[in-house]
Formats: structure tokens, sequence, C-alpha cells
């Protein structure tokens, strides 16, 4: 009987090859030969799920902002929701290893993706993404009536966006100085501000 071929974990595993190259050896080290070696797997069988390296590096990019969706997909959002809203912003932070992995690979895409416009489209829509998970959070307290009156919901939604944008590449750079407890108490007292 002929083996099964799941094609969307292979193009993963090659992915995330990717990524291993990229994290310990820089992004101009990410060749397609340079990810065979790490993925084990042939150039030509790379070059089969990918015809050019821009398409496995999109792949690659967009395959972090998958896995963001998937873990807030997972979420419940049950509960006490000043704390469900903390463990949504939180998604966005490196406050794991797993988390800390794509959150290094992520800079360094969109440092590429200043100099290469075939990143650009999925870079600026990972910021969208964040952007909207941001504006979500204040039109949540909004309704939930928790928002603080007289505040500018637009200029809020721009703060919060910065400091998700601002905390990651700080934890990023900055490892031994952001804790996951660090991290989780600038996102609690950020939310108290907001909140009446």
């Amino acid at each position: 009987m002929p083996k099964i071929v799941d094609h969307q974990k292979q193009r993963e595993k090659i992915a995330a090859a990717a990524w291993e190259v990229i994290r310990t050896k820089g992004m101009d080290q990410a060749s397609i030969r340079n990810i065979a070696k790490q993925s084990g797997f042939s150039v030509g069988s790379i070059r089969h799920y990918f015809p050019s390296q821009a398409s496995l590096l999109t792949f690659a990019m967009n395959l972090v902002s998958e896995r963001v969706n998937e873990r807030i997909h997972s979420m419940s959002f049950e509960g006490e929701p000043f704390k469900v809203m903390k463990e949504f912003l939180l998604q966005f932070l490196p406050t794991t290893k797993e988390k800390e992995v794509e959150m290094e690979v992520w800079m360094a895409f969109i440092i590429k993706s200043l100099s290469d416009d075939s990143l650009k489209e999925a870079g600026d829509e990972v910021y969208k993404g964040i952007k909207f998970g941001a504006a979500s959070v204040i039109d949540a307290l909004k309704k939930l009536k928790l928002l603080r009156d007289n505040l500018d919901e637009e200029y809020e939604v721009e703060r919060l966006f910065a400091l998700l944008d601002g905390l990651a590449l700080h934890a990023v750079l900055q490892k031994t100085e952001f804790s996951t407890e660090k991290l989780e108490r600038i996102i609690e007292q950020h939310l108290k501000s907001l909140c009446k």
C-alpha cells in the first residue's frame, strides 16, 4: 500500500528547519541548500514544495501568524473578562520557549521585509492582525462597560498596539530583563489603566 504523505506537515517541517537556520545562522544563511541540510530533505524535495526561496520564506513567515491564531482560537474566552483579555494579549508575547522562537524568527522576517517586497505583504498582514487584537480588547472593554470614560479609543488602540510591539521586541533582545512575570505584570497594569 502506498505511503500517504501529509504535504502540509512536510511544508511545516521544512518551514521549522528554515526557522532554525534563521535563528542560529541568520536570515542571510536561509538558503534552500542550508534549509535542506537542516531539515534532512533534499534540495529537490524542498523545490517540490516551494519553487523559490521567496515562497518558502513567505510560508515560514505566515506559519508564525498561523501558530498565534491557533493558540487564540484554542482559548475558551470564558471566565473573568479581565483575565481573559490579559491571556489573549499574552498570546502575542514571547512568554514560552515556543513563542520566543516564533518571535525571534518574526523579528528576522520583519527586518528582511524592509528590503524584500515578497515578504512585505505577509508582514503587513501580521501587523494588521496584532492591531486588530488590540482593537478587539478596547472594544470588549467598552462593550462590557469597563473602559474608562472619555478615553480616545482610537488612540488607546494605537497605544496598546505599540505596547505589544515594544514588549515583544524588548523581550527578544533583552531576555534576562523581560521575564514572563514582568511581561504579565506590564500587560495587567496597562489593562487596569484602561478600566474604571
